[in-house]
Parts: structure tokens; sequence; C-alpha cells
């Protein structure tokens, strides 16, 4: 249902205004009003004007807003570490936090510059290491001649080594030597060794070809390949500790002063909410006044905390609500512990108006019937019924899968009573078995029965549907639409009455009668509902045989059962023949879990909720924590 709600306006000597802030933030049950439209009766010329905090107040603001981005950088920069929750108080030793943080940035700055240049460089020496290691073997198996020079290089294609071999010869005349291994990342690496004469030629032939030499930063010159590759292991030896190093003393630091700078964080939060909330209060000369909304059950609990708190000095004041309120007052609903979990449907729609209904015990009490006179099978439900108890065991601690369990739960207690009517059990077992017939009717063969009752079905929650919106017109002393709906109503159920007859449901001594009244009620339709109330009447009547869907939708998951067994039962080994229709059946439960889901919401987003539900609310946000 819609909370009740109230027009509040606070009031009290402008030296307590942020302690009432403060104050209402805790209780989290006012919702602050910025605009002072329909609350303040008096224009300027009375005095009254938008609080203006003073100086010494928006320097502070000033202040703890440079201070948070602060602390915000250093907690971005520091790593995360479990610590227990500070008690500090923070407004105490808020300067001397605002010095340190300073500290303590440049600190974490140095060492994440450190980290970046230690890393950059790791990364850098690693790939020179996996390409020596790689060619440690082969330099291994090479004689260590002064005459000689070593070449090495990465190779991107196995088959440029053929060209590479003929390269080099052109120019050698084949004096060369050429050795490939492949390194730890899979890359194709090889070694050349030739005359100290002819090296420089060739390293220009394999740059011609885009096979350049790997190079290697000017530390490495002068130094061997086997001492290149000594010297790149004891670096990334010295790198990694001096990485350690560094992260020890960053978690050092962070668990240090981490749970200090989060408790201050929170605080200066709170306190930049309470400065940034008093731009909605309004002031005189020496008071100030915060106009707003809460719900009705809570206005008491408000006041008796102001008068704790503040004494006579602070007043509570429950404002007239006029016509044109009914358009701002936020929205809040509040259902019973069932209904709750129907939130859930409720929240894909706008919020309704005020003035208007909740639509949450709507769907509560005609989704799970709907969902259960479509499915209809009580071996299904009883799949459900299993499947909602393990949501609600498996997750306890996510609210949206608990809430869906408990639709499911309800839902699977209408499939099995409408399941044992039907007398279905995953189909048509019972009758197959046990040779037990339904107690009410067989959905399979009675069609034309199954498709007069769903269109009764949509008769009433149609009709239902317009009497809510004939009394929600009638509340608003919206007269002639009030006037409309009701004549609506009696036009469908006189054309009901007619076709009845002329189909022999009903005496057909009727019709006459019927036909006069729906004469007479025709100018009455076009008075109040205007040229376009035809087509309105039309509309209705297409959301009535809208409902034929729940005949429809049964009648295929009854022949889909129907199939599974008869499926079965053909194979002609039990085996297999409880795989094949246990296939179809989970077939058939999945269709069941999302078709009568999405059709019974369409019946009552689109032929329901259409004819008395405005929407256009606006969510009720208290100002809390």
């Amino acid at each position: 249902m819609i909370v009740s709600m109230s027009k509040v306006e606070i009031a009290g000597p402008k030296a307590l205004l942020q302690e009432t802030l403060v104050l209402i933030r805790e209780l989290g049950i006012f919702q602050i009003e910025p605009s002072a439209v329909g609350f303040l009766e008096q224009g300027p010329e009375a005095g009254i004007r938008t609080f203006n905090p003073e100086k010494k107040i928006a320097l502070e603001k000033l202040f703890l807003e440079d201070l948070l981005l602060k602390i915000d950088e250093l907690l971005s920069l520091l790593p995360n570490a479990a610590t227990r929750k500070s008690y500090l108080e923070p407004r105490a030793v808020i300067d001397a936090i605002a010095k340190t943080v300073d500290r303590h940035i440049a600190k974490t700055k140095d060492l994440r510059g450190r980290m970046d240049v230690l890393l950059k460089e790791q990364l850098e020496i690693e790939h020179y290491r996996i390409f020596l290691s790689a060619l440690a073997g082969l330099i291994g198996s090479a004689a260590d001649t002064p005459d000689l020079d070593y070449i090495g290089l990465t190779i991107q294609k196995p088959e440029m080594v053929d060209r590479l071999r003929e390269a080099i010869s052109r120019i050698t005349d084949w004096k060369f030597g050429l050795m490939t291994s492949t390194a730890e990342d899979g890359t194709l690496v090889g070694l050349i060794t030739v005359e100290k004469e002819i090296s420089d030629q060739v390293k220009k032939s394999l740059s011609d070809e885009q096979l350049p030499e790997l190079t290697f930063p000017s530390k490495f010159s002068g130094l061997t390949f086997r001492e290149k590759l000594v010297w790149v292991q004891n670096r990334l030896e010295e790198i990694a500790a001096e990485i350690r190093k560094i992260q020890s003393e960053t978690e050092r630091l962070s668990a240090q002063w981490i749970s200090i700078y989060l408790r201050v964080r929170e605080w200066v939060q709170d306190r930049l909410s309470v400065i940034t909330t008093t731009a909605s209060a309004f002031e005189t000369r020496m008071c100030f006044f915060i106009n707003g909304w809460m719900s009705s059950g809570d206005t008491g609990r408000l006041r008796q905390k102001l008068d704790e708190t503040f004494g006579s000095r602070v007043v509570l004041e429950e404002k007239e609500m006029t016509e044109e309120d009914l358009d701002r007052v936020p929205i809040a609903l509040m259902n019973p512990p069932y209904f709750k979990a129907f939130e859930i449907f409720t929240r894909i729609l706008p919020l309704p108006a005020y003035t208007s209904y909740d639509p949450t015990p709507f769907i509560g009490i005609f989704f799970p019937l709907f969902f259960g006179l479509i499915l209809g099978d009580a071996g299904y439900g009883l799949v459900l019924g299993i499947g909602a108890v393990f949501l609600l065991q498996r997750y306890r601690q996510r609210p949206a899968v608990i809430d869906i369990a408990r639709i499911l739960g309800v839902s699977s207690l209408y499939t099995i009573f409408f399941g044992v009517l039907f007398g279905e059990f995953f189909g048509d077992l019972p009758q197959r078995l046990f040779g037990l017939e339904p107690l009410c009717i067989e959905r399979r063969t009675a069609i034309i029965p199954m498709l007069c009752f769903a269109v009764a079905i949509g008769v009433a929650h149609v009709l239902l549907g317009l009497l809510l919106g004939a009394l929600n017109s009638l509340k608003k002393h919206e007269k002639k639409e009030a006037f409309y709906r009701l004549i609506s109503m009696l036009v469908i159920l006189c054309t009901l009455a007619v076709a009845g007859s002329l189909s022999g449901l009903f005496p057909s001594v009727l019709t006459r009668p019927v036909l006069l009244a729906i004469l007479f009620l025709t100018p009455l339709l076009f008075f109040a509902g205007g040229l376009l109330a035809p087509l309105e009447l039309l509309k209705n009547i297409g959301n009535i045989i809208s409902y034929v869907r729940i005949m429809a939708i049964g009648l295929t998951s009854v022949l889909l059962a129907f199939v599974a067994n008869e499926l079965g039962g053909l194979t002609g080994d039990v085996v297999i023949g409880v795989v094949v229709a246990g296939l179809l059946h989970l077939l058939n439960i999945i269709l069941g879990v999302f078709s009568p889901t999405i059709h019974t919401l369409r019946l009552h987003y689109v032929e329901f909720f259409s004819k008395f539900i405005e929407h256009g609310g606006r969510r009720f946000e208290p100002y809390k924590k």
C-alpha cells in the first residue's frame, strides 16, 4: 500500500540548524524539500529567504572538500588492508590529519614512482633474459674464438630461416654458422657466428632483410653473451628484492593508517552532507525553516526526538495538505511480508501517483493464481516448490533471489492445487498408471469450457480494474470520469449478456431487453467519455479477450506433457522411456516458469493496471546516512 505522508515544517533558532540536520539524518525518516512551493505561505516581504551560510561555514566546506579529495587520492595509492575499525574522533584531530595526508601522499607517490620504474626495468630485462636463456645452449656449443662475432636475433616465422641462411651465404661465401632455438615464450631465436671482419656487413644485410640484430642497452657493452646472461639474472634478483621492500613499506603504511583515514573520510562525508543540506533550508533574521515530507506514522517519533534534544527551541508542525500538494508528495510503499516479495514486479513500473493505488497487493493476489491456473500440473508444482526451497537455503544473503524464491513457492502451491483439480501430475500419468479421472475438468479435451472460463476471468479482472478506476475518480472529485467508467462496465456486461444469449448460454428472452439497455446507455457513454468512448470500449473488450491466453498457454503445456508421456511409452524400454519423457518434462517445466510469468505480468500491466493506476509519483528519499 502507499504510505500516508505528512507535510511537515521544522523551525528553530538559526544556531541550531546544523544540529537539527544531524538529528534528522540519524533518524533517516524525513525527506527535505529544497523548494518552498506549497510550504511558505508568506513571500520575501516577510523576510523569509534561502539559508545563507556564514563565511566560516563556507570556508569549512572548502577545507573539507579539499581534504576529502586528498584522502581519496591517498586511498587509491595504498593497497587494501584488513584492519580493525578506528574509533578516532576526527573533529579533534582534523587539522593534524590535513597535514599528515599531504606527507603520506608524497611518500606513497614516491614509492609508487620507484615501483613503476622497477617494474618497467624488470619487464625490459625479462625480455633479454628470455632471449639470452634461449641462446645459452647454442652459445655453449660454440667455441670461444676471438676472431668470431656472435649475432643474436629473433625470427618471426620458421620459414624465414632458409631465406636468412641464403642471405648470409651470399656475403660470407658459406663461412658462417646458424643455430636456432625456441625461447620460453615460444619465440624462435637464432645465433649467427661469423668472422669479425664481415660482421658489420652481415648485420646490414640482416637489417635490409628486416631481420635486425637484437640490440642491447649500453650497460651491456663489453660483455660477452655469457656475462650478459649472468648480469641479467643478478639484476632481476636485485629488482625483485627492491620491489618486495617497497611493497612491504607500502603495506606497513596502509596497515597503520588506512583505518584512520577511512574513519576521517566517513566523518568528512557526514559533515559535508550536513553543510550542503543547509542550502535546502530557509531563514529569517533569527530562525530557520526546514520543509519536507515524512510518513504520518513517524511524525510523533520525530517530534519526541526534537523535544528530547532541543526542548521547545525546535518545533515540528504538520501543515495542511492541499490538492496541489498531491502532485508533489513523494511515494513510499509498505506491504505485509507476504506482499513484500511481489514488490520486485512493482519496481518494473513507474511509481504510482499518491492518489492512485499500490499495484503490489493486486499482483500478490492474482499473479500466483493465474500462474497456477496456466501451469496447472501438481508434479510441476512440486518441482518448482523444491526449487524455491533450494533458492531460499542457498541464497539467503541475496534479497532479490529470496523474493523470487518466495514468489515461486507461492505460485507452486497454486500450481499443485489446480493440478489436483485438473488431474495432472507430469501430464496424464495418474490416468495412464492408475486410471484416475480429473476431479474437475480435463483441460486437454475441454477446450471450449476452459475458453469460457478464461474469458470469465478476464471479465472479472477488467471490471474490477474499471471499478477501482471509478472509485479513484470519485476520490479525486472527477465525477464525470467515474460515471464514464461505470457506464462502460454496464455496457460490457450487457454486450456479454447478448453474446451469451445468442450462443445459448443465457435465455434468448434476455436479448431484446439487453439490446434496449445498450441503446439507452450509448448516449450516456458518449456524454461521459466523448467521441472516443466507443474506441475505448472496444479496447476494454479486446483486453477481456486477451485473457484467452490463460487457456491457450495452459493447453500448450498440457499437450507437451501428454506428448512427453506418449513418446516415453512408445520407446518400449523403461529406462529410455523415462529419459525421453523426463527431458521433455524438464523442457516443459522451464517453459512453464517463463511463459506464465511473462503473460501473467502482461495481463496485469496492460489489461488490468491501465484501468485504474495513475503513474507519475516520485520516490520517497529521506535524508539519512
